[in-house]
């Protein structure tokens, strides 16, 4: 069957036109540095027993080929590019200097990176989230990013539910094997040869009658319950 003419002119939009913000970062070492951690990201998924907990709920709207956008804490996407390779996925990145090592490692993973945050380049990441989740690529948020607080939701995910109309996806991130940072939101780095947990909590639908207030709440007690569960699972 032929797609509609308007989803294939998205698809080539994706396909041709750049999916992030203009970059300023274009030193050699952003190159090396990436291509480090793609390689890391390998190792440790090829060492690492990862395995899926999908809701019903979200099994039968996946199957359906309904589009959804996912969301997990910031401090767990360190893990999350080598299970989610080939699916799909866009990431909101932000243009920090750190961001732009993360941008050039998604394609190599089959994932699209689209640049801006809550403080800076929001409006124009937003409309572009939109524009490539009407292609069939899932958006994927973290919700506290790119500052913090941690583990406090921003209106950024909630927005783009509300204009596109896709559910909310919260996903919990479990390691056995991990160290912590000392940043901001206590960032978790995976190490080899442990066991990973990717918990699916309840989808949170939005419309223009929700409260925002109470959907953050929500997606904020979902996230942390998936994540609870995620870490109970790999203990």
């Amino acid at each position: 069957m032929n797609e509609p003419k308007e989803k294939k002119i998205l698809l080539r939009r994706v396909r041709t036109n750049k999916t992030s913000l203009k970059s300023p970062h274009r030193s050699f070492k952003y190159v090396i540095v990436s291509n480090l951690i793609y390689l890391v990201s390998v190792f440790l998924g090829w060492t690492t027993r990862t395995k899926f907990y999908k809701s019903p709920e979200f099994e039968d709207w996946h199957n359906s080929g309904k589009n959804y956008i996912y969301a997990v804490w910031h401090n767990q996407q360190a893990f999350l590019l080598y299970p989610y390779r080939g699916k799909k996925v866009c990431a909101l990145i932000s243009l920090s200097k750190d961001g732009e090592f993360i941008a050039r490692v998604l394609p190599k993973f089959g994932m699209k990176a689209v640049r801006g945050s809550t403080s800076k380049g929001g409006s124009n990441a937003l409309r572009m989230l939109m524009d490539i989740s009407q292609a069939g690529y899932h958006p994927m948020i973290t919700p506290d990013g790119p500052r913090g607080p941690i583990y406090k939701a921003k209106n950024g995910v909630i927005y783009l539910a509300k204009k596109t109309g896709l559910p909310i996806v919260p996903v919990g991130a479990g390691l056995s094997n991990k160290f912590t940072v000392g940043s901001w939101d206590k960032m978790r780095i995976p190490l080899p040869f442990g066991k990973c947990a990717l918990v699916y909590g309840k989808m949170i639908f939005v419309n223009e009658e929700s409260d925002i207030a109470k959907v953050k709440l929500e997606l904020e007690q979902e996230l942390n319950a998936a994540t609870l569960k995620a870490e109970q699972l790999v203990s």
